[in-house]
């Protein structure tokens, strides 16, 4: 995704036009604040819908440069597709948001990398032509909607063995990872999970979390009208000896406890991306570019090993190595998970690169929505680090599949992306 469209000079009748790829970049991530997925919790009674709704109007309403009838596509995600967060999802809150009846939708599955699907298959469509500017995103409503509910696997998994029965439980998949990785020792695990909720608390502090806050007016039967300003879930000041001695509800006497694992979330992110050149048009900012994606599976056993090869295709297509990566947003399913990847990558527990900002183990991990979370963060810090090139945001995916995706930040020096100049020197070039 490197070089502008260029249309011929000329059109001739019977010849299809000729394309060429287009910078694919991110223009901005919103999300709701995340709520606890529970009968008390922030979004016990709001709408899932209603959530992706308010992150996508919210969106278009920090744009107004950005003509609602330009938007060509709107991708969002839900892992679990029924009740509110059914019925063709992406054509719904289109029409719900207030976008013109034109604009087309859809709705996508690949569980937790649901919203980062639903932006790489539309920066796809981007890249080839097929739409200019998209919006993409993801919601879970795991209180209404609770991971596999109503699901109906098929015997076949489990009866001609293709699966183990546990793979389909994410929390023993974590444990297994410990067991297969007996170095990822459960002492590791929960010192990544306290200075998770450090760097959160912290971040907060310094308004690097705040910014891609949606508010949003949630109801209450019991309390009346309210306003979700923040997250619900972060526990700061959360202490080595304070979890040191909690259940392990997967397994008796395991190693993953509810410290070390991201807790049921409620909440919606929402993404604008557009081609370089439409972008530099309309006047969009541009917050990063996207420089190659990948998905993998592995065993769904190990569920967490996800990140790994996923990272590994992204890299080779890129034609880069871990070390030009200067910042690496990934999900934080569970703690076991992340430190399998840095070990793969010889990357340190504390590492600075890693997750500035904290992960989905404070604020929360809404499955399909929280590629986008990553991606928003992965801009916010780029734009504060222009001597770091490229980032990279990654996730395990349930059911044995991982995803990730580089982006190229345009504040680098050597920044190899669309600008405005490039649209200028084009535009020049096809009125010669």
């Amino acid at each position: 995704m490197t070089a502008a469209t260029e249309a011929p000079r000329t059109a001739r009748p019977g010849v299809a036009r000729e394309r060429r790829l287009r910078d694919v970049v991110f223009v901005e991530g919103v999300r709701t604040p995340f709520g606890k997925a529970r009968p008390d919790g922030l979004y016990a009674e709001t709408r899932a819908d209603d959530l992706i709704v308010k992150a996508v109007r919210e969106l278009l309403r920090r744009h107004p440069e950005l003509p609602p009838e330009r938007v060509d596509e709107v991708a969002i995600a839900a892992t679990t597709q029924q009740g509110d967060q059914g019925l063709t999802l992406g054509r719904t809150v289109a029409v719900l948001a207030g976008l013109p009846r034109t604009v087309p939708g859809y709705a996508i599955d690949r569980m937790c990398a649901g919203a980062m699907t639903a932006v790489t298959t539309t920066a796809n469509g981007i890249a080839v032509g097929a739409q200019d500017v998209v919006v993409a995103g993801g919601v879970e409503h795991m209180g209404r909607h609770p991971m596999g509910f109503d699901a109906d696997p098929n015997p076949r998994f489990v009866a001609e063995r293709l699966v183990d029965a546990e793979a389909l439980n994410m929390g023993v998949t974590a444990e297994n990872l410990h067991d297969r990785l007996p170095h990822l020792t459960k002492e590791r695990a929960d010192a990544y999970a306290v200075a998770s909720q450090a760097k959160y608390a912290k971040a907060l502090a310094n308004g690097d979390v705040g910014p891609e806050l949606v508010p949003v007016a949630v109801r209450s039967a019991e309390r009346g009208w309210g306003l979700a300003t923040e997250d619900e879930l972060p526990r700061p000041g959360t202490t080595l000896e304070g979890i040191r001695d909690l259940r392990t509800p997967f397994r008796p006497g395991g190693r993953v406890t509810a410290a070390t694992s991201s807790p049921l979330t409620d909440g919606a992110t929402a993404a604008l991306l557009a081609a370089g050149d439409v972008a530099g048009e309309l006047g969009l900012p541009v917050g990063m570019r996207l420089v190659a994606s990948a998905y993998a599976g592995v065993d769904p056993a190990v569920m967490g090993l996800g990140p790994v090869p996923a990272t590994e295709k992204a890299l080779a297509q890129a034609g880069l190595t871990i070390d030009d990566i200067g910042l690496i947003e990934i999900n934080e399913a569970f703690a076991v998970q992340v430190l399998a990847f840095l070990d793969h990558f010889g990357i340190a527990d504390d590492d600075p690169r890693v997750n500035p900002y904290g992960g989905a183990i404070a604020m929360g991990h809404p499955l399909a929505g929280s590629g986008v979370r990553l991606m928003t963060q992965l801009a916010r810090q780029l734009a504060q680090h222009p001597e770091v090139r490229y980032g990279l945001t990654t996730l395990c995916v349930g059911l044995g599949q991982g995803g990730s995706v580089i982006w190229e930040n345009p504040h680098h020096p050597d920044y190899s992306g669309h600008t405005s100049e490039h649209t200028a020197e084009h535009t020049a070039e096809q009125e010669d």
